[in-house]
């Protein structure tokens, strides 16, 4: 079998999966956890075939032109390097992950088999996405995945939280996707073709009118898709769907389409200076925001979602200095130990029997009751510290290396505007990613909240996946860094000497500073009511905990709304705590921009459709009617009054004819 036939496979068999899904979710539903995960591991083994055969070699390419679509044909093509490769090889792993996790983790969901076969097909549309050769083909993955987010995020549709965040994760996503399509036809219209090789070579060749207009429409789906700021709003809230989707989403869908995505046109990009510092200030501002976000978040999944757009960031902002070997290292380490975050996250709540007791201010005693889940986040936490060895460190170092050579002038790729900048920001967002990763593993594991109801141990699939996601992130950037530089244009990605002591030392001062500020309002913690509920819980509970409430609530009005006295990510923001934990009101922001006006539009057309149109309407129906009702008035019945009125109109046409004779 050619390596063509095995690459059309791969996106092929999740999507009859999906379709054979759905179709017998209801008639046979013992074979709708076979058809959600059989499919997606044979498409991961057909994966690495792939990805062995192309051995980062040359591109295997292969095109096929079904029908005349005009001027600019439309093809099925494909174009798989070893990034591609590489890629595929990331989202079969984790989607399988994905499928056989959830076979424990909604075991008991009425709508399991929509779910899966949903999965499926958002498996299948990223596929198309890594491995197409054309923009036309690639959007319709691109697409798809949109619309599966809406549907996977809002599973949960009887709460309302679930029914908002889809649908604001799918208009947000589809306001960055009207410019991506505009720059898509533009880019195609200049360039002649939609074959990305075909681009390409026109943009080498210098033949593209105007490529920082094409490059800013494309960022602004890049931005949409893959949460970067301004359009990043729509990934905290979509927390609200099942955490094996969540894990989906942010590790190997949806949000690595836009940098792969960059990674692929990368030469167009670079062709504008203009659009490398817009994609540099927008990592920036994407990685040190986030990050503070994350520092303030109480909800688990919260803090993890935000982690995810910092670490985008980092993804673009190697972009923005023109090394896509970083971007692409990073994105693969990441896919490991976040999807690994989550799934872990989803063992915790699982063990709470609630998705709302995500919250780490309740948490406590969880170590030992979830063994499997504190070793792996773990081991997940400190690759996202990137500490070494762990995967993270090697991946973010290689970033921050080339952000490095960019600013110290190595390399013209990318303006060194672009490259201080990305540099200046990953080190602060080091310190911080190194902070909030030690608070979450300090509320989470040693937190003081109440316990949660032990709802006994999850089920051994669930466990199992963890482990298997520990290995890529321990082990995986030691030996990637050495051996993906042949799959990625032999860009070098070994860590340099300076970044690596700058951005491991900022990382442990993040870590220590945390650990500090824990053990400090834990001790104050416990001098307080609350503290001695933790601290004391053999003694007269309900006493305590009255007296406890009583002064919460005469200092805070309300115990919901009560800090958490333990919590360091309070001490350490300060005044800036209530801002970053609401996103720093870029909601609110567009409410008031966007939201309102848009609102208040609609309540004119409304107006001006009851009270003008319609009056109109009425009035042309109203007036036949009054008309009606006065000659059907005239129908007496009585000749005498016919022939009078027949009289009477006989005598007002003669007086009118003389009148008019008279006058002549």
């Amino acid at each position: 079998m050619t390596t063509t036939t095995l690459a059309v496979l791969v996106p092929l068999l999740p999507f009859l999966g999906a379709v054979a899904g759905l179709l017998l979710g209801r008639t046979a539903p013992g074979f709708v956890r076979p058809l959600a995960v059989l499919p997606t591991t044979a498409a991961l083994v057909l994966a690495v075939l792939v990805a062995a055969r192309q051995g980062g070699g040359g591109a295997v390419d292969a095109v096929t032109e079904l029908t005349p679509t005009g001027s600019v044909p439309v093809e099925l093509a494909l174009h798989i390097d070893g990034f591609a490769a590489l890629v595929a090889v990331l989202v079969g792993t984790v989607a399988t992950c994905v499928q056989l996790y959830s076979t424990g983790y909604l075991r008991d969901d009425p709508r399991y088999a929509s779910y899966a076969a949903l999965v499926s097909l958002f498996t299948s549309a990223m596929f198309l996405v890594v491995y197409s050769g054309d923009l036309m083909v690639l959007l319709v993955g691109w697409e798809v995945m949109g619309i599966c987010s809406y549907f996977l995020v809002g599973h949960y549709w009887e709460t309302p939280e679930a029914r908002a965040a889809s649908l604001k994760a799918f208009l947000v996503t589809k306001l960055g996707d009207v410019p991506f399509l505009i720059g898509l036809l533009a880019l195609a219209t200049e360039a002649g073709s939609f074959r990305i090789t075909e681009i390409l070579g026109a943009v080498a060749s210098g033949s593209l009118d105007h490529p920082t207009l094409i490059a800013l429409l494309l960022l602004a789906g890049v931005a949409g898709k893959s949460a970067q700021f301004p359009l990043h709003t729509w990934l905290p809230d979509a927390m609200a769907g099942p955490t094996p989707v969540s894990a989906l989403i942010h590790a190997a869908t949806m949000v690595a389409a836009g940098v792969y995505f960059v990674a692929r046109l990368l030469p167009l990009f670079e062709a504008s200076r203009a659009a490398m510092v817009v994609l540099a200030v927008m990592a920036a501002v994407t990685m040190a925001g986030s990050a503070f976000a994350a520092l303030a978040q109480d909800d688990i999944k919260r803090v993890l979602a935000y982690s995810t757009i910092g670490q985008l960031g980092y993804m673009t902002g190697a972009l923005a200095t023109g090394d896509r070997g970083a971007a692409v290292f990073h994105l693969l380490s990441h896919g490991a130990f976040k999807a690994l975050l989550f799934l872990a996250a989803g063992v915790i709540i699982h063990a709470a029997g609630t998705n709302s007791l995500a919250a780490m201010s309740r948490m406590r005693g969880l170590r030992d009751r979830v063994p499997d889940a504190y070793w792996t986040m773990t081991v997940a936490l400190l690759a996202l510290a990137a500490i070494p060895p762990f995967s993270g460190f090697f991946s973010k170092e290689s970033v921050l290396g080339a952000a490095e050579h960019v600013a110290t002038g190595h390399t013209e790729h990318a303006p060194g505007a672009a490259g201080w900048t990305v540099l200046v920001a990953g080190l602060v967002t080091a310190l911080l990613t190194a902070a909030y990763a030690t608070r979450l593993w300090l509320l989470a594991f040693r937190g003081r909240g109440a316990e949660a109801p032990d709802h006994g141990r999850q089920p051994l699939v669930m466990n199992a996946v963890l482990w298997v996601l520990a290995i890529p992130s321990l082990a995986l950037g030691g030996l990637a860094f050495r051996l993906l530089p042949d799959w990625f244009d032999g860009h070098d990605l070994t860590p340099t000497l300076t970044t690596s002591v700058l951005g491991t030392g900022v990382a442990l001062v993040g870590g220590i500073v945390t650990y500090a500020a824990w053990r400090h309002t834990t001790a104050l913690a416990a001098r307080t009511p609350l503290g001695a509920v933790a601290a004391h819980p053999e003694g007269d509970a309900a006493l305590v905990e009255a007296e406890a409430i009583a002064s919460h609530r005469s200092a805070y009005g309300d115990l919901a709304s009560a800090p958490d006295p333990s919590d360091p990510g309070r001490l350490l923001l300060g005044p800036v705590h209530r801002h970053a934990a609401a996103g720093f009101h870029l909601d609110a922001v567009y409410t008031a921009l966007f939201v309102r006006p848009v609102r208040a539009g609609a309540s004119l057309v409304r107006f001006l459709d009851r009270e003008v149109v319609d009056t109109y309407v009425r009035a042309a129906g109203a007036l036949p009617r009054l008309l009606g009702s006065a000659v059907r008035r005239a129908q007496t019945g009585n000749v005498q009054t016919y022939v009078s009125a027949l009289l009477a109109g006989t005598v007002v046409l003669a007086v009118a004819a003389v009148l008019v004779a008279t006058g002549a």
